[in-house]
C-alpha cells in the first residue's frame, strides 16, 4: 500500500480513480452523442477524461466542426440522467478505496471530481464510499475546473491544510496536471497501482 506518511491531507478523484465508472460514463456518453447528433470519437473521448461535462461537449463540438443542436445545459442534464439511472449497475469500489478505509478517522479527507457534485455523491454512496470523506468538491462548486487547480485546492481550504501536504491521487492527465498546478504531490493511479481506466478503449 502506498506510503502517506509524509503527508497530512489525502485528496482522490473519483472516476477511475476511486470508483470504477469507465463503462458507465462511456455508455451515457454513447446515448448521449448519438441523441444530439453529435460524433463519437473514442481517442478524443479519453483524451478529455476528467473534464466536465459541459466543457467536454463544447470541445467535441469545436474540435469536430459541429453544431450543439440543443443547449449546452439541456445535453448535460440528459447524459447526468442516464449517469444517475445506471450507476446502480455499473458502478463499483476500485482497491483504493482500501486506503481510504484504511485512513478514515486518521486523516483528513477529500475528493476532488469533474462530475457535479451531486452526481458524486451519488456515486459514492452506490459504492458505500461517501461517509469516509469529510468534503466531495465537484466541478460546479468551483469557477475553473480541471485541469485548472481550483478543484485541489478548495478541497485543501475545507480540510485545512496548505497545498504542499496534500497527496493526490489520480488516473487522468488533466487531473494530475491540476494537482500539480495545486503546489501538491500528484499520485498517478495508473503506475502506482496499476489501475486501467476502461473508457473509450475500443472505436
Amino acid at each position: 500500500m502506498f506510503d502517506v506518511t509524509p503527508f497530512h491531507c489525502l485528496v482522490f478523484d473519483m472516476d477511475g480513480t476511486l470508483v470504477e465508472s469507465g463503462p458507465l460514463h462511456e455508455l451515457a456518453w454513447r446515448e448521449t452523442l448519438s441523441r444530439f447528433k453529435l460524433p463519437i470519437d473514442s481517442q478524443l473521448m479519453r483524451s478529455l477524461a476528467g473534464v466536465p461535462t459541459r466543457e467536454t461537449l463544447l470541445t467535441v463540438a469545436a474540435t469536430t466542426g459541429k453544431k450543439l443542436t440543443a443547449p449546452v445545459d439541456e445535453i448535460n442534464a440528459f447524459k447526468e440522467a442516464l449517469v444517475s439511472e445506471l450507476a446502480p449497475r455499473y458502478v463499483k469500489a476500485t482497491a483504493l478505496a482500501d486506503l481510504a478505509r484504511q485512513h478514515h478517522g486518521h486523516m483528513p479527507m477529500a475528493v476532488g471530481t469533474g462530475a457535479c457534485t451531486q452526481e458524486a455523491r451519488e456515486i459514492l454512496e452506490h459504492c458505500g464510499l461517501l461517509s469516509l470523506f469529510d468534503v466531495v468538491i465537484g466541478a460546479d462548486q468551483v469557477a475553473n475546473p480541471k485541469p485548472a487547480p481550483d478543484t485541489f485546492l478548495a478541497c485543501a481550504r475545507y480540510l485545512d491544510c496548505p497545498p504542499t501536504d496534500c497527496v493526490v491521487f489520480e488516473d487522468a492527465d488533466l487531473g494530475l496536471d491540476a494537482a500539480q498546478a495545486a503546489g501538491m504531490t500528484a499520485v498517478d493511479v495508473r503506475t502506482e497501482f496499476h489501475f486501467i481506466n476502461d473508457y473509450f478503449l475500443g472505436n
